[in-house]
């Protein structure tokens, strides 16, 4: 089994529906922008931290409109000095390659040993949008069942509140 039929059997026994959006590759925010238009979804910007040990992982999943850069996000975070994890990392805790960095990569964090940290603002949108651990499509779905699929996954999250 592929991770997208993974990925697509999980959201399928927990009865969360979605919508796709197949598109060319989109690796950032800036590209992905141009195949969003005309969707209602708040668009999420997906980034995978490790810090200076390495033995501690963070997804931190914001608005796709906030620009935060990694300074902000350590004192955001009190996590201590973060990088950006490698693509070795994204490998082995979500199954993903850089570009492509989602919550759905959570299905391959056996060890539940992700953080998750979320923007605050996001719980006031009705419908979030993520890659399916591809960024050649979008999955819309909405936040009830986002917070549905986070609750299955088990790992460790929080919402925070991110000053602009």
């Amino acid at each position: 089994m592929n991770g997208h039929d993974k990925l697509y059997q999980l959201l399928a026994k927990l009865n969360i529906r979605f919508e796709y959006l197949e598109h060319p590759p989109a690796p950032t925010i800036e590209i992905a922008k141009q195949y969003w238009s005309g969707h209602d979804a708040k668009h999420c910007k997906n980034l995978f931290f490790r810090n200076h040990k390495g033995n501690q992982h963070y997804l931190v999943i914001l608005d796709c409109d906030c620009d935060m850069d990694i300074h902000r996000i350590e004192k955001q975070l009190r996590q201590g000095k973060l990088s950006f994890a490698s693509e070795q990392r994204m490998l082995k805790y979500l199954g993903v390659m850089p570009g492509s960095v989602t919550p759905f990569g959570l299905i391959y964090d056996e060890g539940r040993h992700v953080h998750v940290f979320i923007d605050e603002n996001l719980k006031k949108a009705e419908r979030l949008s993520f890659h399916p651990c591809v960024n050649t499509a979008s999955l819309i779905i909405t936040n009830e069942d986002f917070i549905r699929f986070m609750h299955y996954m088990q790992n460790q999250y929080e919402w925070i509140n991110v000053q602009m």
